[in-house]
């Protein structure tokens, strides 16, 4: 009889635990579909994630030649940079930066600041499309606000004929690197797509 008993209770038990459960399961599933709607609402809209990309036409940009685009609201600056730039950006020491993060969110995180891994080479390209690679490595597309408090650099200028932020003194080379001043990190690159030859979308 002890024996019954027990088995009864060890019963009872366990569909107790199962109730306990099931219970708990089902207010966490209702929690979740009331409060869906709240979550949802934050999102951002169907007109707003259209205007999350910038067309960028890089066909009329002669080599040297350089504008400034907005993209999500901020400045962008897009560099054609002649020969002489890549070169001069590529024989640098990547060891010897203040930074030598990428910060290039179209490769992976972490790599190197050579100046390949900077420019507009790392971009995918829309299927279909055929980029000439040199073409590809000489335009440079970085965020326009100075890494340190957020001031918008000068172009042609500083230390290395690239950027130079005259606020406090930040010096960019031709890769868009820090090289010299307070700023902590190089411009960041944007994610971008060729979706033709000689056209950009930024987003």
């Amino acid at each position: 009889m002890t024996d019954e008993t027990q088995t009864h209770d060890g019963d009872g038990e366990t569909r107790r635990d199962f109730i306990f459960i099931a219970a708990g399961v089902t207010a966490a599933a209702g929690g979740v579909f009331t409060l869906w709607p709240f979550i949802d609402q934050m999102n951002p809209a169907a007109d707003t994630l259209a205007q999350s990309t910038t067309e960028v036409p890089l066909d009329s940009l002669d080599e040297g030649m350089g504008i400034t685009v907005m993209f999500r609201s901020r400045p962008h600056f897009v560099r054609r940079r002649t020969a002489a730039e890549v070169t001069e950006a590529t024989d640098v020491d990547v060891a010897r930066l203040p930074d030598n993060d990428a910060r290039n969110v179209n490769i992976e995180d972490g790599a190197p600041a050579t100046d390949e891994n900077r420019s507009a080479v790392t971009a995918t390209v829309a299927d279909g499309v055929e980029v000439d690679p040199a073409y590809a490595r000489s335009i440079l597309v970085t965020g326009a606000n100075c890494t340190h408090l957020g001031c918008v650099p000068t172009g042609g200028e500083g230390d290395y004929d690239a950027w130079f932020c005259p606020c406090h003194g930040s010096h960019y080379d031709t890769a868009g690197r820090i090289r010299r001043g307070p700023a902590p990190e190089n411009l960041p690159i944007p994610p971008m797509t060729f979706s033709s030859p000689t056209t950009l979308v930024l987003g």
